[in-house]
This record gives structure tokens, C-alpha cells and sequence, in this order.
């Protein structure tokens, strides 16, 4: 007797298990397909909004910027040559704006449907899409030209700046960006281009615009503003020499 009872009390609890897990896939399926869910869709709308908070902050923090300089400039008692020496310090930090003639230089992706153009092998998924490496040639090529400034995309690149990307989703000092990517640069026309046509970086990303499509434009232009680097310039794995 004992035995039956004790076969009852274990069916029951297996019934008992299984209907929870049942309850339980139920209430996370929602009735939907689990590996189909729309998770992918909340990360994605969960990075727009930071994204488009971390530009409100940006706004913010050029504004609250904006104010202590001109407080600072009315009441710091400092000499001409000490302006003129902190004047080229924030230019060449890139806090301050700078303006003259322009490159832009533009990067995307190929178009879908791509076919490789005759001699060249069919592409992988990686031949069609602009990587970080793309990006940081031009920067580099660019800061070699002689660049007196940088803006990639709507913000304006300083000594600690760095261009990352993960699959062709650029992330540039916590802002999310996708292509087509834009590189603007103020300086020197004639060396700028030369500086660009003499990486070897770009010359071997040139071969996959002539075999595959990748974007590749760049435009002159006569004149330029570039606003100064307004975000925060704290050192925080480093301190000052000396």
C-alpha cells in the first residue's frame, strides 16, 4: 500500500513539473516562436535611444562648455601670451573651431546584388562592407595631409578619439552610425588628396571599389566650419608628464 502511494505522490509530481514548465515556456513564448521572438528588435530600438541620448547629453555639455569659456575669458586675468598660448593649446586639442578649405570623403557599402567585375574572384560578405580599418586609413591619411581638423560624421575627432566599428556599425565616443560614413577634413587641399592617394591602405581598398562596388567619393570644398570638440577630455588611463 505504501508503494502505491508513493507511485501516486511521484505521477503527480511529474504532472505537477510539467505543467509549470508548460505555464512557463507559455508565458515566455507569449504564443510567439521563441526563435523568432522580437529581442533583436528590443536591442536595437533599446541602442537608438541612447544613441539619441548620448547626443542630448553632447548638446548639453557644448552648451555648459560654452558658458565656462566665456566666463573664463571675462575673468581670468591672464596675459595676452598666456591667451595666445592657451588659444593654440585648444586648437591643437581640437576644442575650438577651425574653418578653411575642405576634403569630405565618403565611404559605403557595395549595392546588394553586387557582381564582381570581370577578372576578380565572387565576393565574401567582408569584400562588401566598410570596416574599421577603411575608416581609420582615411583618418590616418588625412592627420598625415596635414589636417588641421576632423569631423567624422557629425563629430569632431581630438588626440583620444577612437573609430571603432562592430560588423559595419560604427561607434564613434558612444554614438552609433551606419553607412554611408563621411569624413570631413580642413587643411591644404592638394596635400590632403595627395596624403590620400599615397596610403597603401587606400590604395588596396581602391581595388575593391574597382572589383566590388564599395563607395569611394571624395568633394572639394572652399570653405568650411568645423565646430570644436565639445564632449569630455578627461585622461583617465593616463596623467600629464612632468
Amino acid at each position: 500500500m505504501l508503494k502505491k502511494r508513493t507511485g501516486r505522490v511521484l505521477t503527480a509530481a511529474v504532472f505537477a513539473l510539467a505543467g509549470l514548465i508548460f505555464v512557463t515556456s507559455f508565458n515566455t513564448a507569449k504564443g510567439t516562436d521563441l526563435r523568432t521572438d522580437d529581442s533583436l528588435l528590443k536591442l536595437s530600438d533599446l541602442i537608438q535611444q541612447r544613441n539619441a541620448k548620448n547626443g542630448g547629453l553632447d548638446e548639453s555639455t557644448a552648451s555648459l562648455r560654452g558658458d565656462v569659456d566665456a566666463l573664463a575669458d571675462r575673468d581670468d586675468g591672464s596675459t595676452r601670451a598666456e591667451d595666445e598660448r592657451f588659444g593654440a593649446l585648444a586648437a591643437a586639442a581640437g576644442t575650438r573651431k577651425v574653418s578653411g578649405q575642405a576634403l569630405t570623403v565618403t565611404l559605403d557599402d557595395a549595392p546588394q546584388g553586387v557582381q564582381a567585375a570581370p577578372g576578380y574572384p565572387e565576393p565574401q560578405a567582408n569584400d562588401l562592407v566598410i570596416h574599421q580599418q577603411d575608416l581609420q586609413a582615411v583618418v590616418n591619411a588625412l592627420w598625415a595631409g596635414g589636417a588641421e581638423g576632423i569631423r567624422v560624421m557629425d563629430q569632431r575627432l581630438i588626440s583620444t578619439s577612437a573609430v571603432r566599428c562592430v560588423g559595419n556599425t560604427l561607434i564613434l565616443q558612444g554614438r552609433v552610425y551606419s553607412p554611408p560614413y563621411k569624413i570631413t577634413a580642413v587643411g591644404d587641399r592638394d596635400r590632403l588628396e595627395e596624403a590620400l592617394d599615397a596610403s597603401p591602405s587606400l590604395q588596396n581598398y581602391q581595388l575593391y571599389v574597382k572589383a566590388y562596388g564599395l563607395g569611394w567619393k571624395v568633394d572639394e570644398h572652399d570653405a568650411v566650419t568645423l565646430p570644436g570638440y565639445s564632449g569630455t577630455v578627461d585622461l583617465h588611463y593616463a596623467k600629464p608628464a612632468g
